[in-house]
């Protein structure tokens, strides 16, 4: 799949159909983009799991934060993803490790690895990679 544009089509289906997603590099800092995003995504009705190995145990908007992905015994619709570019493959690589897969990656703005994106594409995950789920929500589905 081309990353440079999504169909206005796909956005809204996944946003749609999605219904737990974890945010990988959730923060407990209101500061940081993940805090506001993950408290847009909760008024929205989903279920947020946050992942950060730094809060693991600790909770965030109420959500027990966990470790790392594959300590979330849940299957995942969606992985939203706070990291930056250069990490996307070793998240990528933890997210195609788990027992179950998840329908979609996201990455968050400026988060773009083209080559890892091929990789889970492969796998029948769908990409969204250098956009926000927050920014995305009120565009397709207002």
């Amino acid at each position: 799949m081309k990353h440079d544009h999504y169909d206005k089509s796909l956005i809204r289906d996944v946003l749609k159909s999605t219904k737990t997603i974890a945010v990988v590099g959730a923060s407990a800092n209101p500061s940081r983009p993940s805090y506001g995003v993950m408290r847009f995504l909760l008024s929205k009705g989903y279920h947020v799991i946050p992942v950060n190995p730094g809060h693991a145990g600790h909770e965030i908007h109420g959500q027990k934060v966990v470790g790392k992905l594959a300590d979330i015994d849940e299957p995942i619709d969606m992985v939203d993803i706070f990291r930056a570019a250069d990490q996307l493959p070793a998240v990528i690589d933890d997210v195609l490790a788990l027992k179950t897969l998840p329908k979609v990656i996201w990455g968050q703005l400026t988060v773009r690895h083209d080559g890892a994106a091929e990789k889970a594409e492969e796998k029948g995950i769908t990409v969204i990679m250098d956009r926000c789920p927050a920014i995305e929500y009120p565009r397709v589905l207002a």
